[in-house]
């Protein structure tokens, strides 16, 4: 049977790179300033959104993927990197 999760048993790709790029942008983005960024740009998220994102305990839609990119400076493509 098929299971919609990575590997690693995360149900994200990206959640590891989006926290390790939250955490060395400059300047330093929290979890909660991430979150206001992101809505900021019509994307309906809060902190424990991107907390649950950045642990992989949370889907990641399309939609979010490029927004996230987006917010962080980075293709999505560098987003689903390993």
């Amino acid at each position: 049977m098929y299971k919609n999760r990575a590997p690693n048993g995360r149900y994200n790709l990206c959640g590891s790179w989006v926290a390790a790029l939250r955490k060395t942008k400059v300047p330093k983005l929290s979890q909660r300033a991430l979150a206001d960024l992101l809505q900021l740009n019509g994307l309906d998220v809060d902190k424990n959104a991107v907390q649950r994102i950045e642990s992989g305990e949370r889907f990641v839609t399309d939609i979010e993927l490029k927004a996230l990119a987006q917010a962080l400076g980075v293709t999505v493509e560098e987003l689903l990197e390993p």
